[in-house]
């Protein structure tokens, strides 16, 4: 690996857990942030950016259905 490409993949790895703790920080907003079991598990098994919003988006309609049946 070059130097330049060992810039960019760890570039890309500081915007891909800048978007993570965006994506937290708006699921606190909305009274559903992530468990520490859940962060530590995007980190550590490399989630890309894509499957971590489909988790999210899915737990969000969860929600919303367990919340409109009530």
């Amino acid at each position: 690996m070059t130097k330049d490409e060992k810039g960019s993949s760890d570039e890309a790895l500081v915007q891909t857990r800048q978007r993570r703790l965006r994506a937290a920080h708006l699921q606190a907003i909305k009274d559903s942030p992530p468990s520490p079991e859940q962060t530590a598990r995007f980190e550590r098994e490399g989630w890309s950016h894509e499957r971590h919003l489909s988790h999210i988006r899915e737990r969000a309609r969860s929600a919303a259905m367990i919340h409109a049946a009530e």
